[in-house]
């Protein structure tokens, strides 16, 4: 299989109909599963494989490893950000769950959506067959991955802009901030899921709060009096009564996570396990993480590639956005901001990678600064004046090519590849339940 050849665009985006047909191409075939999953089962794999093949048929041939170089050190740099902002992200989901204790999850009802309503309208008005198009599982949050995978490979046929690994670094630090201010967004304050029975079938925790709400919630939560003369006050004055304890294991320099992740004998004593059993939490964690990471990956595939395909990747965030509200994983409040937290930070971070030939800009720039005076050196016919001022416009730093001669030029590649694939079969793992 081979991408077509790429088209450079003005404002200096590539483009090309190839990766848009693979990426459709890619959706079809994994939509299988729904209505033939036998047809799926033969046709996936001999996808993968024409994938992977064009892949590696291609690496001899790519003339920018030099620049994937350089990038190196940002991407490596940007995926332990992003593995901190996660961790920070998993204690806040266990922290918010845990906190109030499963009584109230079971005793909150949700918030009214009027997002929720207004599909639930649209199932009345629409025909049958729009509403079953709006209900079908087409897109996940592991498609949206696949989708950059996709989107970062492509650099081997020139269809985006070098380097790739450029883009990468830009993508997975771009998802670090934004993992890092939802957790700071849901932990701040506490709001009901639109789920009431996910906590008690997901989680072990009490069923009583923990004693920091007994002292500074739960004895102002209901009642208007409390409230106002706890706001008149402004300090927790109210008999909490006797706390209830909590199970406290020995996790010896880990146990300052007790209070935050609540254990209880039935889960074990591995404070890892716990985090790993947080998912997507409980609660309405404000904004959805799958939207944003759905919009990332449009965002990435409008500026490096455009062309109908990024029309094709918006509808399928549109469509992910409608059903995370239609099957109640999110409120139409978490959607909304996704969207524009997504493409707010994609913009802020464009000076990791950029679609745009920067460079381009520096220089004329320069010329622009030195333009008078190279004027002037042209009238004197001061030939050694002006390449002075031209090297100033266009620096004689041409990069070496990383040729046949170098002894890492298989050992670089072949790590790339390696290390890449190997994130995607990990991603593919964890994302593998939504």
């Amino acid at each position: 299989m081979r991408w077509l050849p790429p088209i450079k665009r003005r404002g200096g985006g590539y483009g090309g109909r190839g990766l848009g047909i693979a990426a459709i191409l890619y959706i079809t075939v994994d939509y299988l599963r729904e209505i033939s999953p036998l047809l799926h089962s033969r046709l996936q794999p001999l996808l993968w494989s024409l994938l992977a093949l064009a892949v590696v048929v291609r690496i001899p041939f790519y003339r920018h490893w030099s620049a994937e170089f350089r990038s190196a050190v940002p991407f490596v740099a940007s995926v332990f950000f992003l593995l901190s902002t996660l961790l920070f992200e998993a204690l806040s989901v266990r922290f918010v769950t845990a906190v109030l204790g499963l009584d109230w999850h079971r005793n909150t009802p949700p918030l009214p959506d009027t997002g929720q309503w207004l599909l639930l309208a649209l199932n009345e008005k629409l025909p049958l067959l729009v509403v079953d198009t709006l209900r079908a599982h087409i897109i996940g949050l592991h498609h949206f991955l696949m989708l950059f995978i996709m989107l970062g490979f492509s650099v081997l046929f020139d269809s985006i802009k070098a380097p790739g690994l450029g883009l990468g670094a830009r993508y997975i630090f771009t998802m670090a901030i934004g993992r890092f201010l939802r957790a700071i967004s849901f932990v701040s304050t506490i709001l009901p899921s639109a789920r009431p029975w996910c906590a008690s079938a997901r989680f072990r925790v009490p069923g009583y709060p923990h004693r920091w709400a007994q002292k500074y919630y739960v004895p102002y939560a209901s009642d208007a009096n409390a409230i106002s003369e706890l706001i008149r006050k402004d300090f927790a004055y109210a008999e909490a009564g006797e706390y209830h304890g909590d199970y406290r294991p020995d996790w010896g320099m880990m146990n300052f996570l007790i209070d935050i992740l609540r254990p209880t004998p039935s889960e074990g004593s591995s404070w890892y396990h716990l985090l790993k059993k947080a998912g997507g939490g409980c609660n309405d964690l404000i904004y959805s993480g799958h939207m944003l990471v759905a919009v990332l990956t449009a965002m990435a595939w409008t500026e490096a590639y455009g062309g109908f395909s990024s029309g094709f990747i918006w509808l399928l965030v549109m469509h992910s956005a409608q059903r995370e509200v239609r099957e109640r994983h999110h409120y139409t409040i978490d959607c909304v901001a996704a969207i524009y937290v997504g493409v707010l930070l994609w913009k802020m971070t464009g000076f990791i990678w950029s679609a745009r030939d920067l460079g381009r800009d520096k220089r004329l720039s320069k010329l622009e600064k030195v333009q008078n005076k190279l004027t002037q050196a042209a009238k004197d016919s001061d030939i050694d004046k002006v390449r002075e001022l031209l090297k100033e416009v266009v620096p004689d730093n041409s990069e070496v090519p990383y040729g046949h001669e170098s002894k890492f030029n298989w050992l670089f590649p072949g790590t790339i590849i390696f290390s890449t694939l190997t994130m995607v079969l990990v991603a593919f793992i964890l994302t593998s339940d939504g």
